[in-house]
């Protein structure tokens, strides 16, 4: 037997990846199957929900994207934070300190709950983005 038979095949690395899954309608865990394919809408793959095991065609650049837009290095200035309490009502651009999660976040977004509730979207920089309640009435 030649030494290039002999040796066993390698198997490639999973990848999985985290996006929206239109069948259950909520983030599941996907993995990444096939090859990359080179379109005019950038690199496109197929991956598989590790869930519902429904299979979706995905823009490796779109997520790419915005990957680097959500977790986008962020200068956060410690000494104007505020203590985060749900009490509160808060803007756009406000630094806030979480004693619970140990972590400084930005607000950069507000946004309102099915049930009315008013939340804000904080990039934090231990914790990545987050969802917290704001100006709940006592």
């Amino acid at each position: 037997m030649a030494e290039a038979e002999v040796k066993k095949r390698r198997r490639r690395a999973r990848k999985y990846i985290t996006i929206y899954s239109p069948f259950l309608m909520k983030e599941t865990r996907h993995e990444l199957i096939g090859e990359v394919m080179e379109t005019e809408q950038g690199r496109m793959q197929w991956a598989r929900c590790t869930v519902s095991r429904h299979a979706q065609l995905v823009n490796l650049d779109a997520l790419e994207h915005e990957q680097q837009r959500i977790t986008g290095s962020i200068k956060i200035e410690r000494e104007n934070s505020r203590v985060y309490d749900p009490h509160t009502q808060y803007t756009v651009g406000d630094v806030i300190y979480h004693p619970m999660l140990d972590d400084y976040g930005l607000v950069r977004s507000k946004e309102v709950a099915t049930n009315g509730m008013s939340l804000l979207v904080v990039l934090f920089e231990k914790n990545k983005e987050k969802r917290l309640v704001e100006n709940v009435k006592a």
